[in-house]
């Protein structure tokens, strides 16, 4: 038995390290063109308005996406899906950096070297194929993690994994600053380029690095690993034993008519709202409300990825686990609701230091939900419908980019920033009240799931 449990445990971490290493390099090609915006408005011209277009789109293909490839992912081979999503990615951020080469064929250029409306259209066409392609990064993980990971220490260990949404956005929006400002803002396309050619590498390591499940290496399902409950049900029988009519009524009563999962999509939605706020917005206001220059702004985005959304991370796996029994949701309204406040102080800070402090803390508490909302719809959906559930998540939380994409990006060209603050903000406010009504929720849907499949026999 010493010799099994140690070739899980090797394989169990060799699934998170490869996972969170390809993982934030789909951010590489992802975060990448919030750091370009400032750039493309002064060079190309093309306004908020148009780059919010771009930023909604992009985000409901990428939530409609994780729900197609959720429901792929839980039948079909979870490595291959991620690999060929990563590297169509790529392609797609250097077609970007190149399109304005086009302009011979495509009048994409006027006289002054502004974008036409074709280059805006090409690159807009461009990003939301890049949204979809993005949309075949999370859900492989999430099966995967779901798979090689008890569900007792689900919370924890997904939550190093989500170190690398953190780890991801951070280094590349302080690689795009550092571009910029070094070689200014007529070199954006390299905002694109650097990303891609770098992420290219994560390809063969995903393809090398995963396996689908346990059996692949002679190990048997994760559940059985352990003395808990989980381990002596029919609950643990492979998902490739389970007939096509089982499959969908389990998919139907553990995701679809479980209103656990519903009020989780709506809260993510929500806090969504916040997180994209600063994620695609956070180098304009910097730049425009703070007074800051692009490579103070990249720092400072990149801190409050790297810091702040890691150690908030980390933290919120660790009390879910521990303080709270694993009931995930519960961290997750505390967690928004100091969100919420320290994006307020943001707000209001008038100094640099005070900006800087306040957003790093508002991230410190935005990134606990992000990594367990994922964790909370794998445990109450479990490991043989994870990926759907965490599809329905996903759809609501980038379906929260009409919101912080188009409108805010209208807004900020209208009536300024402070109003795009007001309303992120009451957003916030929901989704605590939304999170808060699941507090006496199950930690997970395993004995749910238990007494579907006795109902079966």
């Amino acid at each position: 038995m010493n010799s099994l449990v140690k070739k899980y445990r090797y394989w169990e971490w060799r699934t998170i390290i490869v996972l969170s290493v390809g993982y934030a390099l789909f951010y590489f090609v992802r975060k990448n063109l919030g750091m370009a915006i400032p750039a493309m408005e002064a060079e190309l011209g093309i306004s908020k308005t148009q780059l919010g277009i771009f930023l909604t789109l992009h985000s409901l293909i990428y939530g409609f996406s994780r729900f197609v490839n959720g429901l792929l992912v839980d039948r079909f081979s979870k490595k291959k899906i991620m690999s060929l999503g990563l590297l169509l990615t790529c392609i797609v951020n250097l077609v970007i950096c190149f399109s304005p080469k086009l302009n011979g064929m495509l009048n994409l250029l006027d006289a002054e070297g502004k974008a036409t409306l074709g280059l805006v259209y090409l690159i807009g066409s461009l990003w939301v194929l890049n949204g979809y392609l993005q949309g075949m990064g999370v859900p492989p993980c999430v099966s995967l993690l779901a798979h090689w990971i008890k569900p007792k220490e689900l919370a924890t260990k997904q939550s190093i994994w989500n170190v690398s949404h953190t780890i991801g956005a951070g280094v590349v929006v302080a690689m795009c600053g550092f571009l910029l400002d070094h070689f200014g803002y007529s070199a954006w396309y390299l905002c694109f380029l650097v990303p891609a050619l770098i992420a290219l590498v994560g390809v063969p390591l995903l393809w090398l690095g995963l396996k689908d499940d346990p059996s692949e290496v002679g190990l048997p399902p994760v559940e059985k690993m352990t003395d808990s409950p989980e381990a002596k049900s029919d609950e643990v029988n492979p998902l490739e034993n389970i007939d096509g009519a089982k499959y969908k009524r389990i998919i139907n009563k553990m995701v679809f008519a479980n209103p656990y999962i519903w009020i989780i999509a709506l809260s993510n939605f929500c806090i969504y709202v916040i997180r994209l706020t600063i994620l695609d917005w956070g180098a304009s206001f910097l730049t425009e409300e703070k007074g800051m220059d692009i490579a103070q702004a990249g720092g400072l985005l990149a801190t409050t990825e790297i810091i702040g959304g890691t150690l908030g991370m980390l933290l919120a796996g660790w009390l879910s686990d521990k303080l709270f029994k694993s009931k995930a949701h519960r961290t997750c309204f505390f967690c928004i609701v100091f969100a919420t406040l320290a994006f307020f102080l943001f707000w209001k800070s008038s100094s640099v230091v005070l900006s800087f402090i306040f957003l790093v803390v508002s991230a410190f508490f935005i990134y606990g939900p992000q990594a367990l909302y994922g964790v909370c719809a794998s445990q109450q959906a479990t490991k043989h419908a994870a990926g759907t559930g965490n599809g329905i998540v996903g759809i609501f939380g980038y379906a929260s980019s009409v919101v912080s994409g188009v409108l805010f990006g209208a807004m900020a060209d209208t009536g300024g920033w402070d109003s795009v603050f007001k309303v992120a903000i009451l957003f916030g406010i929901a989704g605590a009240l939304v999170i808060g009504a699941m507090w006496n929720a199950p930690s997970d849907g395993y004995e749910k799931l238990n007494r579907i499949i006795q109902e079966d026999k």
